[in-house]
């Protein structure tokens, strides 16, 4: 649908659309929709401040996730009516405004997307804008990022920033191109900035101020030449001599430069033999896939090692420059690059290895970029190593790490393995196996057989080394079948048993009009579910089979949305929020729902000596309606049996004095309080139904109002109306001076807050690493998105799996699962883990008795400081030799005592297999530091 241009100006400037919020909502979620489905390279989405869209979301009465996926509160309104916003605003997120446009305006570094700001399809920032105006307008590219398994599209949000040296003056300029654009179009750029000829022009990779390669003129992209984010590159103009070879001081005279020359290249190859010039071995005997291995890695000055290392320069001790965002990538690689078999495999030859072939990998180029980059880590001394060439390998075989965003290092660890594994694979031509039943027979027949399977398909020394095999145990809950089979895996991602938990408090309302409102405060895991908090209320308020209970957050004085979702994490409940748990018979389940929102009549205050109209307040009451209440005199008498609890009794009558307990107030009375509260419960209504009819014989004071969804219109109920069988009926109930006399609202106000804020703060538990390692092995029902096809039943089963470890790998590599991503936010857990440093003994856990050791040695640590927006990933590891650990920080190395590697940052844990016995220290448990 088009929506015409014409209407009236806002007094902010902005043109005002002639149709309701909730218009302009369907047509930006149409746009997105065909947006969706017609992605190409190419595309322009364009970058808006998460501030300003989230205003404007609130203002059409929707969710700040529903363009991330579908909302699963739709039929919610929002929680009251915002202000239509102004004009775009996109002033935080930029930097250099004044005299820029489009892609030269300049994004802060640190944004996040979905914090700071939003990406939109052209077509919803050209309907936004037409609405709003503002600005400044910040288009981006969207791009194919071609990877070797799979390729993907993205949203080029930082496009290259290159800084142009000019040789004649040392002038510096920023150019920014997309990574996608061709050298061509680079040279084009600059002489456009410089105003000269292209066959004058000559640009050279001029990272750390030397001159590397020559850019020469081509339709090689800026990402295929692994130019980075912030790099030098440097024009020299030609008018029959270089013009480089002078440049002025400050005084404007002319000083003498020296020639830049090209740097030698190292004599050291992978075989040792003689080198070419593109610095690969002869003896490889293979030719290299359209030769990017031998065109990328051919000349980075810091990325050269030498094969002689000064006396007294130990290998292993080089750091890793951070090329923008890639800590995360440089933790990864010094824990791998210090691995003992990957340290030995990789300083050898291994050319013999290099699977060219395989489809699956990157015909050797990643090996190969890996094999180099190893070796010049432990050929330099302590020389910074800048991996420019090694990411740019990477991000061809996984796109998603092409860019300078922050990621994930145990995600990039397996991806570089699985990479590594392809790369290296020993079988050229992989086998059909079709896998076989256990049917019943021995474990250890069929794990060999599955293992001679993979092996038959995957032989690698990434294999040899770094993988394990698990048991996986599938039982039926129909039939009982039973299927075991055994898979490999390369690490173990071991949850982090919450020890954790959090006091929530929840009003419970009973929907049968059987008791009065009242909080129950339950402890559940802080980063449990809304199942979790459900069952604790069940559990505590004595919850029978045939009820249930329905979660909602009340806000303003009205349902903001409904927790309907058992797996919807507790995260997404904040402490100052008000949550009631609604009491229904499950046999309502599918009924039609009521929602009663009172509103009482403003008064007459010196700001508003008029008095205004009705205004909200309490807390609202929800209710199923039977099956025969379809009319409003229905709805009137569900209406009335909800208040019952609220009905004013003869000792109730005399003037109370109030107190306030739980946030709720409470009335003191002369009689004992043994009656109504205590003995009353969902099933004994004997006194209510009398009181029901003794209403229902009078004239019913209160008014009804209908009202819609968002609550901004209504009309009054009349006794004939029909429901027409809505599955949500919302009223206005009005209460005048009569209804407060008869029944006492102080039971609908003042809501408890989730959680008080106490100064008062608990120490955090330790956890052991074999906690952890138990709750990864217990046995667990499947979700509902993960069914098990039973062959037995011929349909998809909710069955039980249990894991048990069969084998284990040499080199044994635990990843703890501190990152929880869901719909509402993602979170980290700074638990500190307890995990031995040697004779890690795991001998009790494995179920194939091999005869091998089962005990192991720590030698490497990724760590993860800090949060989930501005972390932080450095890396612990030992050199063997020398029996020593180091503390990798990018490209600062220093030592770090072995008392100080546990802290609660430990995120992937490298461990090595104890050949013979176990060496003291055996069962060893060390003191507990908190990080």
């Amino acid at each position: 649908m088009t929506i015409p241009d014409s209407g009236f100006m806002m007094e902010n400037g902005s043109s005002c659309l002639p149709c309701p919020p909730e218009e302009e909502n369907r047509v930006v979620k149409d746009l997105m929709n065909k947006s969706e489905a017609n992605l190409k390279e190419g595309n322009l989405y364009y970058v808006i401040s998460n501030r300003w869209f989230t205003s404007w979301q609130r203002y059409v009465g929707q969710g700040t996730s529903e363009y991330s996926s579908n909302s699963q509160h739709s039929n919610v309104g929002p929680s009251k009516m915002a202000d239509r916003p102004g004009p775009i605003d996109n002033s935080d997120i930029v930097l250099n405004r004044n005299d820029c446009e489009g892609n030269d305006i300049e994004l802060h570094r640190t944004l996040q997307e979905g914090v700071d700001y939003v990406l939109v399809p052209q077509e919803v920032w050209e309907k936004l804008f037409d609405w709003y105006k503002g600005g400044p307008a910040l288009p981006r590219k969207l791009i194919l990022q071609e990877g070797v398994k799979h390729q993907q599209f993205n949203v080029e949000v930082y496009p290259l920033c290159l800084n142009l040296i000019d040789s004649r003056d040392n002038n510096q300029t920023v150019v920014r191109l997309s990574k996608k654009a061709s050298i061509q179009e680079l040279y084009e750029r600059v002489c456009a900035l410089k105003g000269i000829g292209q066959e004058k022009a000559r640009l050279w990779d001029y990272f750390n101020k030397r001159k590397h390669t020559s850019l020469n003129s081509s339709n090689q992209t800026l990402e295929e030449l692994n130019l980075q984010m912030d790099q030098e590159i440097l024009l020299e103009v030609q008018d029959g001599h270089y013009a480089s070879r002078f440049s002025m001081d400050s005084t404007g005279n002319e000083l003498a430069l020296v020639p830049l020359v090209e740097p030698s290249r190292s004599p050291v190859t992978i075989a040792g033999g003689p080198t070419m010039s593109n610095g690969h071995s002869t003896s490889y005997g293979v030719n290299l896939y359209k030769g990017s291995a031998v065109n990328s890695t051919s000349s980075d000055i810091d990325d050269r090692y030498d094969n002689n290392v000064r006396k007294g320069e130990r290998g292993g001790l080089a750091g890793l420059q951070n090329l923008g965002n890639t800590c995360f990538m440089n933790s990864a690689l010094q824990c791998l690059v210090h691995t003992p078999p990957l340290v030995e495999y990789f300083l050898q030859d291994y050319s013999e290895e290099i699977n060219t072939e395989n489809p699956l990998g990157m015909h050797g180029e990643l090996a190969l970029a890996f094999g180099e980059l190893l070796r010049k880590l432990w050929s330099s001394g302590r020389t910074t190593i800048a991996p420019r060439a090694f990411k740019g390998k990477l991000a061809r075989f996984a796109p998603q790490f092409s860019g300078y965003n922050q990621h994930d290092s145990q995600e990039l660890l397996a991806f570089l393995l699985d990479g590594l594994h392809e790369d290296l694979n020993r079988v050229k031509r992989k086998p059909y196996i079709e896998t076989k039943d256990s049917d019943g027979r021995p474990d250890e027949e069929v794990a060999d057989e599955c293992w001679k399977y993979h092996k038959a398909r995957n032989d690698s020394v990434i294999v040899d080394v770094c993988q394990g095999q698990y048991k996986s145990t599938l039982v039926c809950p129909v039939c009982g079948k039973i299927s075991i089979t055994f898979d490999p895996f390369m690490y173990l991602s071991l949850p982090l048993p919450s020890t954790v938990m959090r006091t929530m408090t929840v009003t419970m309302i009973y929907g049968d009009g059987s008791v009065l409102p009242m909080p129950y405060t339950v402890t559940v895991p802080k980063h449990g579910c809304c199942k979790d908090l459900s069952q604790a209320l069940g559990i505590q308020c004595c919850l029978r089979g045939d009820e249930s209970l329905l979660l909602a957050e009340v806000y303003e004085h009205r349902i903001h949305r409904y927790l309907g979702i058992p797996l919807e994490p507790l995260a997404s409940i904040k402490d100052d929020e008000h949550i009631v748990a609604y009491r229904l018979p499950k046999k309502g389940t599918g009924q039609i729902k009521l929602e009663i929102i009172h509103r009482v009549q403003e008064k007459c205050t010196p700001d508003n000596l008029k008095g205004g109209g009705r205004k909200l307040f309490g807390t609202p009451l929800v209710t199923y309606l039977g099956e025969d209440a379809l009319n409003g005199a229905d709805i009137s008498t569900v209406v009335s049996k909800m208040l019952l609890p609220l009905r004013r009794t003869n000792s109730s009558l005399k003037k109370p004095h109030s107190s306030k307990e739980n946030g709720f107030v409470s009335e003191a009375i002369d009689e004992p309080s043994d009656g109504f509260h205590a003995q009353s419960g969902p099933g004994d209504q004997s006194m209510n139904n009398s009181e029901l009819e003794e209403t229902s014989s009078q004239e019913l004071s209160f008014q009804l109002f209908l009202t819609d969804g968002s609550c901004l219109s209504f009309k009054p109920i009349e006794k004939d109306y029909l429901t027409k069988s809505n599955p949500l009926v919302k009223v206005f109930l009005d209460w005048s001076d009569k209804e407060h006399e008869i029944y006492d609202s102080n039971y609908l106000k003042d809501l408890p807050e989730v959680h008080k804020f106490s100064a008062k703060k608990t120490r955090q538990e330790a956890i052991s690493l074999f906690s952890c390692l138990e709750a990864f092995l217990t046995e667990e029902p499947l979700g509902p998105d993960d069914m098990w096809y039973c062959p037995r039943c011929k349909e998809h089963r909710q069955a039980t799996k249990k894991l048990d470890l069969w084998t284990l790998p040499d080199i044994l590599v635990v990843h703890l699962k501190r990152f929880s991503y869901s719909r509402y936010l993602k979170n980290k857990l700074d638990t500190f883990v307890n995990f031995p440093i040697r004779n890690l003994d795991l001998s009790k856990y494995v179920k194939s008795k091999d005869g091998q050791s089962q005990v192991y040695d720590l030698y490497a640590i990724s760590n993860h400081y800090g949060g989930l927006g501005g972390g932080h990933y450095t890396a612990y590891a030992k050199l063997i030799d020398e029996n020593r650990w180091y503390d990798f920080d990018d490209s600062r190395v220093s030592p770090v005592g072995e008392s100080d590697i546990k802290t609660s940052a430990a995120y992937l844990l490298f461990y090595q297999r104890v050949k013979g016995e176990p060496r003291a220290g055996a069962g060893e448990t060390s003191e507990v530091r908190m990080g």
